[in-house]
């Protein structure tokens, strides 16, 4: 899984988190930010690989993890995105605290979205994903 061995990282807001979230989104090639429905979303080259809400008290996000995915939807805040999207990897993470937010791994799961929508050039140009560290 991209990411592993980051130290965790604290976040004080939820506006923090989707700000940390955000940049590093449009740190990859080629992406672009849109709010369809109101939400945030960054896509690459049209295609969504994350979408961001942050209202009603709670902050939420869907990311495409089609590595990851049984072990995300292991953790406690996280389930299968409805609209049968679940059934294609997609991940929906929601926090009712700033303080539950684990954002080296949703940093993780950012990355894993982006390269498993970005065309396979895009993917190719961040690099190799280094392997899991064993446990």
């Amino acid at each position: 899984m991209a990411g592993a061995g980051r130290k965790a990282i604290k976040v004080g807001t939820f506006e923090e988190a989707e700000t940390a979230l955000r940049d590093a989104g449009l740190a990859y090639p080629e992406t672009t930010e849109d709010f369809p429905w109101g939400h945030r979303t960054l896509k690459v080259k049209g295609k969504a690989f994350i979408f961001m809400s942050n209202e009603g008290g709670a902050f939420s996000l869907s990311v495409k993890l089609p590595e990851s995915h049984p072990v995300a939807l292991s953790m406690p805040f996280a389930k299968p995105t409805g609209y049968g999207l679940g059934k294609s990897g997609w991940v929906s993470a929601t926090f009712a605290k700033p303080a539950e937010i684990p954002l080296s791994v949703l940093l993780s799961w950012l990355e894993e979205s982006y390269r498993a929508v970005a065309p396979e050039r895009l993917a190719k140009s961040l690099g190799v994903v280094p392997p899991p560290k064993a446990r």
